[in-house]
């Protein structure tokens, strides 16, 4: 089998690529540079990225390597007061990653491509700048210039991760719809210590409101960070005038450096489609999003966990190409509009205004969800519904991630939701399993059923090994399911369906899904 050609090798590159490895598919992972990034560019990584890190097996080595922190602080600046944080503590029983985490880009890039390491030579190739590409009736070609000259490669599809500048949106012709504004944001990295010498006890992820200039205040494992908005025609600063920015933000410090700058224009633009037959767009080549509130990295991320399982059904011959479009249809309405909803919450959050920010209106507990990105919810069945804001708590629909809560097994063992969806879709069947309910053979690839009771599977009902146990009916009572239930649960965590015992043709659902009749 030919493999899956990735082009671009930035977070959202590498995450698609560590996406294959965990489902088995050969790739080979493309980048034009002689190495990964050194630019201290996105610095904040959210709960439902961490919860792909998890899946694709990286969670722990950049955990390791990571600031956690369970408040996202609202600073009044001209006042120095606190206004109502946002608390991830508020999370615990949604994800096993209550918390978000500070880690710069380029300490990120190299743990993610340390998840690569282990494969065969060649499977990761720097220094490989993409020249043009074709695409034939059973793959893509496509030709990079190479320290060794001109190479040419061929694979089954390509995706394409190769930013905002893409080579491959380009020369598909595919137009970029939106706006580049005209404002530009600074981002200083500052080595000061705010921590002994001068302490402040700022949240690690601090956002000073205020009209005149709003900052944000980022604690890296290393260093501090500010963001600010540079005023229309205004130069970059020089190193004398940041520290002495700094200063006015944070007071007198006994010693400050500034070790880094990057400065960028905010956009909001949204390629018109994409996907174009075997080729697809994905991150910055399909979106580009303003930073505010860590959108940009972290809306790529929900593309590298969106398209890989469908890839990987596909190619296993376990779906129709047809399963290939619901990455579009799903993701595109997320990029284009919802996290516009959320920059411009933002920025009315951050300049003072506090009217018309949906984004931010809810309850304590829906607030943390929408900040974490654990809000998503994707229009899986065609009704038009999705969102990435949470405005209050309730039973959950179809589209929407499900918690990822505990359960126990017949054998005794702990096993999470989202552990049960790692590469299978997964039917629930909520009843109770004393009456020996009759469960559908695990006969179709890819799909797996389970009963879902409070009380535990006697040993002799026959059911045990596809038992699990909800104590106290946790799960059922969280996700606002009644008795005799089935939820259908997708390997990307979203729920496929909810549908009365006693009217689900799982299987046929789960093979119009596929696309085989």
């Amino acid at each position: 089998m030919k493999p899956v050609l990735v082009v671009g090798a930035g977070p959202v590159g590498l995450m698609t690529a560590l996406a294959l490895k965990f489902y088995g598919i050969d790739f080979r992972l493309f980048e034009e540079d002689r190495e990964f990034s050194s630019d201290t560019k996105a610095g904040t990584i959210l709960t439902r990225t961490i919860e792909a890190f998890r899946r694709y097996r990286v969670d722990r080595a950049v955990l390791a390597r990571a600031l956690r922190l369970d408040e996202i602080g609202d600073i009044e600046r001209a006042t120095n007061t606190r206004r109502a944080s946002v608390m991830t503590e508020h999370l615990v029983d949604e994800t096993r990653f209550p918390f978000v985490i500070n880690l710069p880009q380029h300490h990120l890039e190299p743990v993610l491509a340390d998840g690569l390491s282990d494969l065969p030579e060649g499977a990761v190739n720097l220094r490989h700048k993409l020249l043009s590409f074709a695409q034939t009736d059973d793959g893509v070609v496509a030709r990079f210039e190479t320290p060794d000259g001109v190479r040419e490669v061929e694979g089954s599809h390509l995706i394409a991760c190769d930013g905002g500048r893409s080579t491959v949106r380009s020369q598909l012709g595919i137009a970029v719809d939106g706006t580049s504004l005209d404002v530009r944001y600074m981002l200083v990295d500052i080595k000061v210590d705010l921590d002994a010498a001068n302490p402040r006890d700022y949240p690690y992820l601090a956002y000073f409101a205020d009209p005149a200039e709003w900052m944000v205040l980022v604690r890296q494992p290393h260093c501090w960070r500010f963001l600010f908005p540079l005023a229309p025609g205004v130069e970059e600063a020089t190193p004398a005038e940041l520290e002495a920015k700094a200063r006015h933000f944070i007071g007198e410090v006994n010693a400050l450096e500034v070790i880094n700058t990057v400065t960028y224009r905010v956009h909001h633009r949204i390629a018109s489609t994409w996907r174009n037959g075997r080729v697809f767009l994905a991150g910055d080549a399909a979106h580009l999003i303003t930073p505010m509130w860590a959108l940009g990295l972290n809306t790529g991320v929900l593309d590298a966990i969106n398209l890989p399982w469908r890839l990987a059904w596909v190619l296993r011959g376990w779906a129709a190409d047809s399963l290939l479009d619901g990455y579009e249809h799903e993701q595109r309405p997320l990029a284009a509009h919802g996290s516009g909803e959320m920059a411009e919450a933002a920025r009315k959050l951050m300049g003072g205004e506090n009217d018309g920010a949906r984004a931010m209106s809810g309850s304590a507990w829906a607030n943390a969800m929408t900040r974490s990105l654990l809000g998503v919810s994707l229009d899986v069945d065609g009704s038009g519904q999705w969102s990435l804001v949470k405005t209050e708590r309730g039973a959950v629909r179809v589209g929407d991630r499900v918690p990822d809560m505990p359960l126990f097994e017949g054998r005794g063992g702990r096993v999470y939701l989202h552990d049960l969806c790692d590469d299978s879709f997964v039917a629930l069947y909520f009843t109770d399993v004393r009456r020996r309910p009759v469960l559908p053979p695990d006969d179709l690839p890819g799909l797996r059923s389970y009963v879902v009771s409070r009380w535990d599977a006697p040993l002799d009902s026959g059911l045990r090994e596809r038992a699990l146990l909800d104590i106290g009916n946790r799960l059922r009572e969280r996700l606002g399911c009644g008795d005799d239930t089935v939820v259908l649960l997708r390997p990307d965590d979203h729920i496929a369906a909810i549908l009365p015992l006693g009217h689900a043709d799982i299987a046929g659902l789960y093979n119009r899904i596929r696309g085989h009749a």
